[in-house]
């Protein structure tokens, strides 16, 4: 059981120099004795690229994408991205995919989003050897592969995959191809009750090992609670909209993204990491620490570093 956190943690806003900040987190993150930092993908920085550079400037701490949407990237592409963020950290790296949401990310691409659960299976299916350093060929439905050149980086070491999987579909081909899953916004009682038996399931069904289940919350030591709690409103509503996050959010029995966020003094934070564990999780990561200020994600850093130290 490891503790990690995500990176930026809302308070990059003013770096004149994006890639450093990250890499100067990535360093108090490893100072204070987290396991881990995730890179989200979204529209700026590539979250591979800053996770290779952060790993290789920072020995120690493991670096994740957290996640990378398949829509609209080749595996191939994928691949060589995870292979060189491998080699580059010597084995420090996980690939963290996710399906997107179409209202998103069609609109911005301009291309058409594809069936997700079988473009799901068919990516993961393609990928996994790729990134094992095979080379494979493949069609499909929505992937088709034919290398002409070697697809293999001499130093990389297999790279794990993770799916930011929820749905019960979704989670039964992260079980079977993927090493776990890496959900958002999932309370601990959707943990134990709707994730762990899926995705164990069937990756015991598949002959794999015990699928990795990477919880992700939002939490905050600080003592402006109620500041800190309406800014996160704000910041998660988006998610409300989308509807694997309104079908996760049902299951906890919740009706806003922010009544999961954890907001308040250490002790406050430190259960909450507790419950996560004993509902299934075998890893803790925690974001939107900084989202008031640097002062509460150092704070919040230190003390998920004592827990993960125990």
């Amino acid at each position: 059981m490891t503790i990690g956190v995500t990176i930026p943690a809302s308070d990059t806003y003013a770096a004149a120099n994006l890639v450093d900040e990250l890499v100067v987190q990535t360093r108090q993150a490893a100072d204070a004795g987290l396991s881990s930092v995730w890179f989200p993908q979204l529209l700026d920085y590539d979250a591979v690229t800053v996770a290779a550079l952060a790993g290789r400037e920072v020995p120690g701490i493991s670096v994740g994408t957290g996640v990378v949407p398949l829509y609209p990237r080749h595996p191939l592409l994928v691949s060589a991205l995870a292979q060189t963020a491998q080699a580059a950290t010597g084995g420090r790296f996980t690939l963290g995919l996710g399906l997107g949401a179409r209202p998103f990310l069609e609109p911005v691409f301009g291309q058409p989003y594809p069936s997700p659960i079988e473009h799901l299976r068919e990516y993961l299916t393609v990928l996994r050897p790729l990134v094992n350093g095979e080379e494979t060929e493949f069609d499909g439905e929505t992937v088709s592969l034919h290398p002409s050149m070697p697809t293999a980086v001499p130093g990389a070491k297999p790279v794990p995959i993770i799916v930011a999987a929820m749905g019960p579909r979704a989670l039964a081909v992260a079980g079977e191809l993927a090493d776990g899953t890496l959900p958002y916004l999932a309370g601990p009682q959707a943990l134990s009750a709707n994730i762990v038996p899926v995705i164990g399931r069937a990756a015991k069904s598949a002959g794999r090992p015990a699928p990795k289940v990477i919880a992700v919350f939002p939490a905050v030591v600080t003592r402006e609670v109620d500041a800190t709690r309406e800014v996160l409103a704000e910041r998660l509503a988006v998610y409300e909209t989308i509807p694997s996050y309104q079908r996760i959010l049902a299951a906890e029995g919740v009706s806003h993204a922010a009544d999961l966020a954890v907001i308040g003094n250490e002790e406050t934070v430190a259960a909450a990491v507790r419950r996560y564990f004993d509902a299934g999780a075998t890893d803790v990561v925690i974001s939107q620490a900084g989202v008031r200020s640097s002062e509460d994600r150092l704070r919040t850093w230190r003390l998920l570093g004592e827990l993960n130290k125990r």
